[in-house]
């Protein structure tokens, strides 16, 4: 009997929210898709497809291969909704430090600086599920 209650307190648990960071995203001019997923207790993203465009810009800034390329790196959340990490920016072949939010509902925005001048904001939207 104490099992049967136990199973039934245990059934009535909300199921945990899923974090809105997870998920597929898009970049404003959807030649880009980065999957972010949980990297141990951090946030990653993973380049999941690329347009043409997007694969040669980078190949020309030195990395060969977009997809497939980890662009969000040791992402730790370290506010309400405020997470800093490391982007890889693959046009350029290089990694900057980088700070990301939810910018709205289905939106991301993360900003990063390589040095003192060069800073970039851009807002990423969550992809549409696949048909």
């Amino acid at each position: 009997m104490i099992s049967f209650a136990f199973a039934l307190a245990a059934a009535a648990q909300p199921a945990p929210r899923a974090d809105p960071m997870i998920g597929t995203w898009m970049n404003r001019r959807e030649t880009v898709a980065v999957q972010t997923n949980r990297c141990g207790a951090n946030l990653c993203g993973r380049v999941v497809w690329a347009a043409p465009s997007a694969q040669q810009a980078a190949a020309a800034g030195g990395t060969p291969r977009l997809v497939g390329t980890m662009l969000m790196r040791d992402f730790r959340r370290v506010g309400p909704g405020l997470w800093q990490g490391e982007v890889f920016v693959a046009d350029l072949g290089q990694t900057a430090p980088a700070e990301m939010t939810m910018a709205g509902p289905g939106e991301i925005e993360i900003k990063g600086c390589l040095g003192t001048l060069l800073c970039k904001r851009q807002v990423w939207h969550k992809a549409p599920p696949p048909r």
